[in-house]
């Protein structure tokens, strides 16, 4: 008897195979992956730009560090995400599916946590220019909370089965 998921279709561990559940999931995360991409690279994109403007010269020490790191921070998370692309072509038809959905999946939980950290040295770059450092600091550790929570602490509290 086939199982009624929630959604009112049937779940998929009635009727897929462990190969067709990771052909599944492989397509999904790599949609996800594309999407979360794209806010990398505009990210990059802006942080390059900065360096070219006139302001930039009148960074203080600190702000031209923060730029670095939040720059450097960028580049790691784009990376990271992309990772799982070039897994996938550099294993493709090698019978590593399964391996590499699950190496793929922790892949894209470390590629946000630097994604995470990338926009929030953005915010403190630009709040500290804008707001100056003790506000860009008050604001950086609830913009830091907020990714925390929304990103990682929420998803595994879903995980948890409902009493």
């Amino acid at each position: 008897m086939a199982h009624i998921s929630p959604g009112g279709g049937l779940s998929p561990l009635s009727w897929e195979t462990p190969a067709e559940r990771a052909d599944r999931n492989l397509l999904e995360l790599l949609q996800e992956l594309r999407v979360v991409q794209t806010g990398v690279q505009i990210v990059f994109a802006f942080l390059l730009g900065v360096a070219f403007t006139s302001q930039f010269l009148h960074l203080d020490t600190f702000e031209r560090s923060t730029y670095v790191v939040t720059l450097l921070l960028t580049v790691v998370s784009s990376a990271v995400l992309a990772t799982p692309v070039a897994l996938h072509r550099g294993l493709f038809h090698r019978g590593a599916k399964i391996r590499i959905v699950a190496l793929s999946a922790r892949l894209a939980e470390i590629g946000l946590v630097f994604l995470a950290l990338a926009l929030n040295g953005v915010v403190l770059l630009l709040m500290d220019v804008v707001l100056g450092l003790t506000a860009a600091v008050t604001i950086t550790a609830a913009t830091l909370t907020m990714f925390t929570g929304l990103w990682f602490i929420l998803p595994r509290a879903l995980r948890r089965p409902n009493p």
